[in-house]
C-alpha cells in the first residue's frame, strides 16, 4: 500500500491576548512571545507591572495546544516542532500579520518584540520574513532559527533598532558550547549592535529584568 501525504488549506481562529489599553498616551507597544508549555493570557502576567500609560501589552498564542505532565489538568501550548517546520511556520506567520493588522499599531509607537525560549525562533523569523521595524528585539533565553542569514535584517537601520539577548547564567539550556554557538549567530546577524544582558539565575522570566528593557 502507498503512503502519500497531502495538504490541504482552510481557515482557522487563534486567540490572542492584550494588556492595558492603547491610547494617546502610549509610547511602547509589545508583541510578547512566550516559550513552550506557556499560554498566552499566563504569559502576558510577568508584564504587568510596567507602567500602564505607556506600554501596551499583545500576546499571541501558539496554536498546539497539549496537557501538560500528562495529569490533564493544565494546559500548555507549542509554537512549532520539527515536523512540517516550514508550512507551519508560514501559518504562524499569518496569524502574526492578522494580530498585528487587528491592532492597528501606528508608526509613531516604539514597537518592542520580545520572544522568550521558543518564542525567539517566532520573533526573529516573524521580524526577518516580514520585514517589520522594531524599536527593540528581545530575545530572551532562546535559540535563534539556523536558516536566518545577515540580509534578512538588512533592511533595518540600526540607528533606530537594538537587539537585546538575555539569558541567565545557569540556564540549565544555554550550556557553555551552545551559547558560544548563539553568540557566533548573534555576531554575524546584527553586528555590533546586539546588547547581551545576563542575570543570577535559570531558564527563567525575571520581571524585574523585563523593566529595564525599556
Amino acid at each position: 500500500m502507498d503512503l502519500m501525504e497531502k495538504t490541504v488549506s482552510y481557515s482557522t481562529k487563534n486567540t490572542y491576548v492584550t494588556h492595558n489599553t492603547l491610547t494617546s498616551k502610549t509610547k511602547n507597544v509589545w508583541f510578547v512571545f512566550h516559550g513552550i508549555g506557556y499560554l498566552s493570557k499566563f504569559f502576558i502576567k510577568y508584564f504587568q507591572d510596567l507602567d500602564p500609560d505607556e506600554n501596551y501589552i499583545i500576546a499571541p498564542q501558539a496554536p498546539s495546544k497539549y496537557y501538560l505532565k500528562n495529569e490533564y489538568k493544565y494546559v500548555g501550548a507549542s509554537w512549532l516542532t520539527k515536523e512540517n517546520t516550514l508550512e507551519e511556520t508560514g501559518n504562524i506567520i499569518n496569524y502574526l500579520d492578522a494580530v498585528f493588522d487587528a491592532e492597528q499599531i501606528l508608526p509613531e509607537h516604539n514597537l518592542i518584540l520580545f520572544g522568550f525560549s521558543q518564542g525567539v525562533s517566532i520573533a526573529t523569523r516573524w521580524a526577518a520574513k516580514r520585514k517589520i521595524k522594531f524599536q527593540n528585539l528581545v530575545l530572551y533565553a532562546g535559540g535563534i532559527p539556523n536558516e536566518l542569514k545577515r540580509e534578512d535584517f538588512d533592511y533595518l537601520d540600526w540607528n533606530l533598532s537594538k537587539v537585546k539577548i538575555v539569558f541567565g547564567n545557569k540556564d540549565e539550556y544555554m550550556n557553555r558550547e551552545r551559547l558560544n554557538m548563539e553568540k557566533t549567530k548573534i555576531t554575524d546577524l546584527f553586528r555590533e549592535n546586539a546588547k547581551i544582558i545576563s542575570f543570577e539565575g535559570g531558564h527563567e522570566m525575571k520581571p524585574e529584568i523585563i523593566k529595564t528593557l525599556i
